[in-house]
């Protein structure tokens, strides 16, 4: 089978590598359709996270199960599913409490398990891992384009919306204008916010923000980037979704969050080591941090729900689609702004 690898920092190729087969009776193989390129991908694209040359990339699989072991209940070979960036089993106390991220048999899918950016894809855990798509959408190409999102980003800008405790009648802030910041213009519409200023530096992105229902939007950097954030909240908002990551954006949610106020954060930290966190602000406001790396398998069959429903329609974030052997080209176009979010239409199949 074909596969995107990495080859180093700004160096990504597909190649030919061994189609991962079947290892538990609690597993499956799926034939991957669509997949994504991840704004976290970028990291160590662009070297500023380590990752093993020579591994398999992607994580946002979308396809056809092929195989699954004889303990698998959940979905059969031929049913269309989706799963999240994590593997989680779906049983032990963790995955229960609705944290699948840190299930006790969890697994990512780089490794022997294929890879996302690929042609097949092994699930170790199917029965907790694995989204059934309903037969009548499971070849409906513009419904799978609205549904991919959920196997991450929309799940992740929800998640800063639950976290960040957005709910009817509220006024929210929304950090970053990537596909997490947009999908959490989203979620914060989607749970009855009634004021949403969604802040970042890329006009067409701000665009789309308001067309996803942002009622304002920030244009500014640094000090005036704040204070317009301000003046459009009277003072800042109860309810702060950070979605980048950056040290500059978690000290903007902050410094935005009224008194007793909660920042929802789930940007993948990067250049905070160095940076502190004003934990002395936090403290002495009364403000609440909440959030991390989101359990999007927790959310999934509600948000699939709606988009099947006709109410959450995240697939604009795809600014851009390639087919696999093009996945090169979707690192360069995001790595250079040129795509919001690029789709991977993975169509024809090796052994």
């Amino acid at each position: 089978m074909r596969a995107a690898i990495y080859g180093g920092p700004g160096e990504i190729t597909v190649e030919e590598v061994p189609k991962p087969t079947l290892e538990t009776p609690t597993g499956a193989i799926v034939r991957v359709t669509h997949t994504a390129v991840c704004g976290s991908d970028l990291w160590f694209y662009r070297g500023d996270s380590d990752r093993e040359t020579g591994s398999r990339v992607g994580h946002e699989p979308m396809g056809i199960v092929e195989e699954t072991g004889d303990e698998v209940t959940a979905v059969e070979p031929g049913d269309r599913v989706f799963a999240p960036f994590v593997i989680s089993c779906g049983r032990c106390e963790f995955c229960r409490q609705g944290l699948h991220t840190s299930c006790a048999n969890g697994d990512s899918w780089g490794g022997e398990n294929g890879g996302a950016q690929g042609e097949y894809v092994r699930v170790p855990e199917a029965d907790g891992t694995l989204v059934r798509v309903p037969d009548r959408h499971a070849d409906d190409e513009d419904t799978l384009r609205s549904i991919l999102p959920l196997t991450d980003v929309m799940g992740t800008g929800h998640h800063a919306a639950v976290s960040a405790g957005v709910g009817p009648g509220d006024t929210c802030i929304v950090v970053g204008d990537g596909a997490v910041g947009l999908c959490g213009v989203l979620a914060a519409r989607r749970l009855g916010a009634r004021k949403i200023v969604a802040m970042g530096h890329h006009e067409d992105r701000l665009s789309l923000a308001r067309e996803f229902g942002a009622t304002d939007t920030v244009g500014a950097s640094g000090e005036e980037a704040i204070e317009q954030a301000r003046e459009l909240t009277d003072g800042g908002a109860d309810h702060v979704l950070e979605c980048v990551g950056a040290a500059s954006a978690m000290e903007t949610a902050i410094e935005l969050c009224r008194p007793g106020g909660t920042v929802g954060y789930v940007g993948v930290p990067h250049g905070v080591d160095d940076a502190g966190l004003d934990v002395f602000s936090l403290f002495s406001d009364n403000i609440t941090l909440r959030g991390g790396v989101a359990p999007v398998r927790a959310y999934a069959e509600e948000l699939l729900a709606d988009v099947l429903g006709g109410t959450l329609d995240p697939g604009p974030i795809f600014t851009k689609t390639v087919d696999l052997d093009d996945v090169p080209e979707g690192y360069r176009a995001m790595d250079e702004r040129d795509a919001i979010k690029v789709l991977v239409r993975v169509d024809s199949h090796s052994e």
